[in-house]
């Protein structure tokens, strides 16, 4: 299985598809997530994901929200095959390819409250109260770039 990172730009028509075809099995078939998931973020972000010769098997995107204020958001977060250890895999993987690719100085994510424990695992330290996004409770939580997971 290989750990690919690429810009949009960067992307084969094949590996958008599967992309956007795992993000669907997770958020819309799996979640019940009924949202605009192409919601153009995909045009800036650094796609991170495990590619096993033929699907997209876990997934993030890392984009700057707001110009020069320091944080990367991570969103999108998924993996096919659920407590397999891909997801800590691909996190750690990814966090060092947001670190050479854009100079921030926190890395930020909106996490369903199920998967808080995931993130702390990670190194990620809850920084808001719980909120709701498209209907999953959730909390911010960040982590310093100069952290190591």
């Amino acid at each position: 299985m290989d750990f690919i990172s690429k810009k949009f730009c960067e992307l084969s028509a094949t590996e958008v598809y599967e992309i956007l075809k795992s993000r669907a099995e997770i958020f819309l078939l799996e979640q019940g997530i009924v949202c605009q998931d192409l919601d153009d973020v995909d045009y800036d972000s650094l796609h991170c994901f495990f590619w096993d010769g033929k699907r997209v098997t876990a997934y993030l995107r890392a984009f700057e929200p707001l110009k020069d204020d320091g944080v990367v958001m991570v969103g999108r977060v998924l993996t096919l095959n659920h407590r397999s250890g891909m997801g800590s895999e691909l996190m750690k993987r990814s966090v060092e390819e947001i670190k050479k690719n854009f100079a921030c100085d926190k890395i930020s994510v909106h996490a369903q409250k199920q998967a808080v424990g995931f993130y702390e695992k990670m190194g990620f330290h809850t920084v808001s109260g719980e909120f709701l996004e498209e209907g999953i409770v959730h909390v911010t939580m960040e982590m310093h770039a100069d952290e190591t997971i």
